[in-house]
């Protein structure tokens, strides 16, 4: 049976009182379920998150990681360092860090390999752009990413993996991916997983929605039988918001 994820990106957003407060108000709030919740605060705010979450099934894991062990990479965090700090699960691939940081399927598949060497667990984001889906050229840009990062592991490495299919396109651009749309996508992702491994690799692995989640959409979006959960951005920075998408899944 696949997991049930509620994972909150916090992206650059929530200094150390904000995060500890946000992080009491959760746990405090936090209703009984079957799911996996995860929070992802910034680099600087890990090891107090991790101290703080030390009674609650809340995991805290990492918005990013370098592919290499240590050594001159001004600014970077290797997977040693969160280990080191009881983080065990990193997000690679996010778009953002595809689009602003200029990260590339060859680096990011370098990542997904040093996270699987040092025993670690994945969520892998990907997703076409707007003008990829208005020249209905999205499955194609979906299965190209899955393809480059992921389908040179072995399968043993499957079960270290999540995915998070995020239609860019829906994010902030004033246009709205339908509970449907994200069926449709996460059916095709399973579809391919099938064909590169087989059906077995594909119904195992979780695959969460990362386009723009809320309370008022979660359940809608949650009930379809190929979405496994999402990847929450700005309701994850409400305890209110992030506890009903929770209890929606």
């Amino acid at each position: 049976m696949r997991s049930k994820i509620v994972a909150g990106n916090w992206k650059m957003n929530k200094n150390l009182i904000e995060t500890e407060a946000l992080l009491a108000e959760l746990s405090a709030k936090l209703p009984d379920t079957d799911a996996e919740v995860m929070v992802a605060p910034t680099f600087v705010n890990l090891v107090p998150a991790v101290r703080s979450l030390e009674q609650s099934i809340i995991e805290v894991i990492a918005q990013n990681m370098h592919f290499a062990e240590s050594g001159a990479y001004t600014g970077e965090i290797s997977a040693d360092m969160l280990l080191n700090i009881g983080v065990d699960t990193v997000i690679i691939g996010h778009s953002e860090r595809r689009a602003y940081f200029g990260e590339t399927d060859e680096i990011l598949a370098k990542k997904v390999q040093a996270a699987l060497e040092n025993n670690m667990r994945v969520v892998f984001c990907f997703g076409e752009e707007l003008e990829d889906r208005r020249s209905e050229n999205h499955f194609e840009v979906v299965e190209s990413q899955l393809k480059n990062a992921l389908f040179s592991l072995e399968v043993s490495s499957w079960g270290k993996i999540v995915l998070a299919y995020e239609p860019v396109w829906a994010i902030g651009t004033g246009e709205t991916a339908t509970p449907d749309q994200a069926q449709e996508m996460h059916a095709f992702i399973r579809k391919t997983i099938t064909e590169a491994y087989d059906a077995s690799v594909a119904n195992k692995v979780s695959i969460l929605y990362g386009g723009s989640v809320k309370p008022g959409n979660a359940q809608e979006i949650f009930s379809k039988p190929d979405v496994d959960g999402g990847l929450i951005g700005g309701a994850s920075l409400v305890a209110d918001d992030f506890v009903a998408i929770i209890k929606a899944i």
